[in-house]
C-alpha cells in the first residue's frame, strides 16, 4: 500500500450537501501512488530523523502520561495521541491533516469510484432525514424509494436528532447483506418498512447532455478512480450521435478536485502533446513534470469551451490551466479557487493517515496556482442572488429541483439542453454562444500577436 496523491479541495466540499449512502468494505488501502512513494505499506521514520530518546519527544510522552493520570476525568490514551498528532499537523497549513481510521475509510470511498450500499442520496430537510434521490438501477431503486421519502427509522432505531454521518453509518453494510428503512411517505397512512438488499454501486463523477447544434456537454462533479473511463464512455457516445462534432462544453464549476492522476489523465484526453502540470516540493519524489501521451484516445476534433468559477479547485484547476496554457480550450467564468498543493495520503499502521501537504503544482506555462487560481480568458458572472433571498433558500430551491429531478444533469444524457435552461445558466449559454461562432475574437487576438 503506496501514499496516494489527492489535489482535493476544501475540506468538505468533496460531499457538498449530501452523503452517499454506502460502505467501503475489506483491506482496501489506496492502490499504488501517483508518483513514486516509499516502498513500505506503513509510514516510517524518514531517514536521519532523531531517535526517540530526544528531549522533545520525551517532554510529549511526559505531558501525555501527565494527562492520562491526573486529569480530572479519565481518557482513553488513542484519544490523547490522536489529539496530539491533530494539534501538531495543525500548524503546518489549512489543507494538511490527520485522519481517524474511520475519516480515512470516507477518503477511500469518495476516490475508490464505488462502494458497497443501497443507492441513495440523503440529506436533512427541516431536520428530518430525508432521501435525494435514489440512483438509477440500484438497490433502493429497484426498491421503489423516491425523492422526498422521510427515513424515520433505520434498522428500527428512530432517526430524530441523528446526524448525517450517524445515518450513513447505519445504512451501509456489507453487499448481501440487508437494512431495513422506516419510510414515511406523502399518501401513506403510516410508515412503511422497505427491507433492501446492499450492493456494490459504481460512483459516477462524470455527466453529460447535449446541445442543439452538434453540442457535447461533460459535467465533470470530482476527480476519482472511474472518472477517466467514464469521460470516454460519453466522448465515444457524442461522437456517435453528434455528426458533424461542433464543439465541447468541460463544466468544471464547484469540482472541488480529486486524485492528481485523473486529473492529468482528463488533460491528457483532449491533448496530442505538451506539458500538462508539473510539480515542485522538498523531497526529490515530489519533482516530476506530466505530459500528454501519444496513445490511444477518443478524438474530439471540436473546439472546447471550459467553465471554472470559484468553487473549481486542485484538480479541475490543473485541468483548466492545462488546456487554457496549452490553446486547446477557451476558458470562461470566475476565476478558479487557488488551491495548488498537492496533499500525499499516508497509512499509518492503526488504519488511520496522514494527509500532508508535499509539494504545489504549476501549469504549463509555469504559473503557481497557489492563491492565485486560474484566470478564465473571459469573464462572465453567475447570476446575483437576488435581494429578496437568501443564499440558504437558494440552496434549498436547488435541493427541491433536484428532488424534481429537474437540475441540469438529472435528464437523460441524450436530451437536448432547451433554450429555457440555457437562460437560468448565463456561463454556459455564453459558452454556447462562443461554440456558435468560434473561434473566440481573444483567442484570434492572441494568435496574430507576435511571438
Amino acid at each position: 500500500m503506496l501514499p496516494r496523491i489527492l489535489v482535493s479541495g476544501v475540506a468538505g466540499l468533496l460531499l457538498g450537501l449530501f452523503f452517499w449512502v454506502a460502505l467501503f468494505l475489506g483491506n482496501s488501502g489506496p492502490v499504488a501512488a501517483d508518483f513514486p512513494g516509499p516502498s513500505s505499506n506503513l509510514a516510517a521514520l524518514p531517514k536521519g530523523a532523531a531517535p526517540v530518546t530526544d528531549t522533545k519527544l520525551r517532554v510529549l510522552a511526559q505531558a501525555l502520561a501527565l494527562v492520562e493520570d491526573q486529569y480530572v476525568e479519565p481518557k482513553p490514551l488513542k484519544d490523547l495521541i490522536y489529539g496530539s498528532i491533530q494539534g501538531a499537523v495543525s500548524t503546518l497549513d489549512s489543507h494538511s491533516s490527520f485522519m481517524t481510521p474511520e475519516e480515512y475509510r470516507e477518503l477511500q470511498i469518495e476516490t475508490k469510484g464505488k462502494f458497497s450500499g443501497i443507492g441513495i442520496e440523503i440529506t436533512l430537510k427541516d431536520r428530518i432525514l430525508t432521501v435525494v434521490s435514489p440512483i438509477e438501477g440500484t438497490p433502493a431503486y429497484r426498491m421503489g424509494l423516491q425523492a422526498g421519502d422521510q427515513v424515520v427509522k433505520i434498522n428500527g432505531s428512530p432517526t430524530k436528532n441523528m446526524n448525517l454521518n450517524e445515518a450513513v453509518r447505519m445504512i451501509r453494510g456489507e453487499s448481501g447483506t440487508k437494512v431495513t428503512l422506516t419510510i414515511n411517505r406523502e399518501g401513506f397512512t403510516q410508515p412503511k418498512d422497505f427491507v433492501i438488499v446492499r450492493e456494490t454501486i459504481p460512483i459516477r463523477s462524470v455527466k453529460a447532455r447535449v446541445i442543439e447544434g452538434g453540442i457535447g456537454y461533460i459535467k465533470l462533479n470530482n476527480f476519482q478512480d472511474q472518472t477517466d473511463r467514464d469521460l470516454q464512455t460519453y466522448l465515444k457516445q457524442m461522437g456517435k450521435q453528434l455528426t458533424p462534432f461542433n464543439g465541447l462544453i468541460l463544466d468544471l464549476r464547484n469540482d472541488p478536485g480529486g486524485l492528481l492522476e485523473q486529473a492529468t489523465r482528463v488533460a491528457d484526453e483532449f491533448l496530442k502533446s505538451g506539458l500538462i502540470v508539473y510539480t515542485e516540493g522538498r523531497s526529490p519524489q515530489q519533482i516530476s513534470r506530466i505530459y500528454a501521451t501519444g496513445g490511444q484516445k477518443i478524438e474530439v476534433p471540436a473546439p472546447m469551451v471550459v467553465i471554472i468559477n470559484e468553487g473549481s479547485a486542485s484538480a479541475s484547476e490543473i485541468v483548466a490551466g492545462a488546456l487554457k496554457d496549452q490553446k486547446r480550450a477557451f476558458v470562461i467564468g470566475t476565476k478558479s479557487f487557488g488551491k495548488g498543493s498537492v496533499q500525499t495520503i499516508i497509512p499509518l499502521e492503526d488504519g488511520s493517515a496522514l494527509r500532508l501537504t508535499t509539494a504545489l503544482f504549476y501549469t504549463p506555462s509555469g504559473t503557481t496556482i497557489q492563491d492565485k487560481g486560474i484566470i478564465p480568458d473571459e469573464v462572465v458572472q453567475e447570476p446575483e442572488i437576488p435581494d429578496s433571498k437568501s443564499l440558504t433558500k437558494v440552496r434549498e430551491e436547488t435541493l427541491k429541483k433536484r428532488m424534481r429531478k429537474e437540475g441540469l444533469t438529472d435528464k437523460p444524457w441524450s436530451q437536448p439542453i432547451t433554450a429555457q435552461e440555457l437562460d437560468q445558466d448565463p456561463q454556459l449559454k455564453r459558452a454556447v454562444e462562443i461554440l456558435r461562432n468560434w473561434p473566440p475574437r481573444k483567442m484570434t487576438q492572441q494568435a496574430a500577436q507576435p511571438k
